[in-house]
């Protein structure tokens, strides 16, 4: 299968991006700027090709192109992010998948992180975060009926978005923060716990059989390792003080 990865330059106003469980530290943007390169190094290396955004100035978080757009088989959504200065981050990316999917949008007063939702078979979970309301999810319920997709709204507890508290590591395992997420929301899906020491463990990347993971994490990533994924590191130190993570960005078009 052919997979394109839509990333964006970090924007150079990184440092102005928007918190709300983390405090402000300095964020290094030279060294941003080399972690995302190998962070979309390693894109490619799990057989992506890699499209670039060009950098929004004025747009501190747009280097996190995941919370735009959810694209599926058949559709692609954009969303309507719940912090308003982000919501200048969209239009750019609707125009990067046009020609590769059918559009369709999260319309006011909704709102929807792409961030919020993770798609297990032919079921979306969403969660009911700050940044997703529950207008937002019920409009992505009914853009996607008649693809035959199932939204689920999924309580969160002290994280900023769903895949900052779950993610899938294998056709069948979730790996997960049991502290921000319930484990019985997923029924059918066997779930792994995070060390402990490490409550920002569960965002990974899976890209075929690759997963792409913070190097932040090293005991959880051990423990993948242990059971057979296929648990490549990389650095992703400044996108971290932004309460980034390694899904955060990328949006992944299977094509």
């Amino acid at each position: 299968m052919i997979r394109i990865a839509i990333t964006r330059a970090v924007s150079r106003a990184l440092e102005h991006c928007e918190l709300t469980h983390l405090p402000r530290r300095p964020i290094d943007f030279a060294l941003a700027r080399r972690q995302h390169a190998a962070y979309e190094q390693a894109l490619r290396e799990a057989g992506c090709e890699v499209r670039q955004l060009p950098e929004q100035t004025d747009q501190p978080d747009s280097v996190f192109v995941e919370d735009t757009a959810i694209v599926l088989d058949e559709v692609a959504v954009i969303t309507r992010p719940g912090a308003p200065s982000r919501r200048g981050e969209v239009e750019s990316m609707a125009v990067a998948l046009e020609g590769l999917r059918e559009i369709v949008r999260i319309e006011p007063p909704g709102t929807l992180d792409g961030g919020d939702v993770l798609r297990l078979d032919r079921v979306l979970y969403v969660g009911a975060s700050a940044r997703s309301s529950v207008d937002g999810i019920a409009q992505l319920g009914r853009l996607l009926a008649p693809f035959d997709y199932r939204v689920v709204a999924v309580p969160l507890r002290g994280c900023l978005h769903l895949k900052s508290a779950v993610t899938q590591v294998a056709p069948d395992r979730l790996l997960m923060n049991p502290d921000w997420v319930d484990a019985r929301c997923f029924p059918g899906w066997e779930p792994i716990a995070i060390d402990p020491a490490e409550p920002h463990a569960a965002n990974t990347l899976r890209v075929g059989d690759a997963v792409t993971y913070p190097a932040s994490c090293p005991r959880t990533a051990e423990a993948l390792r242990k059971r057979g994924n296929d648990v490549r590191s990389v650095e992703m130190s400044e996108m971290e003080k932004a309460e980034g993570a390694v899904t955060c960005c990328s949006v992944i078009v299977p094509v």
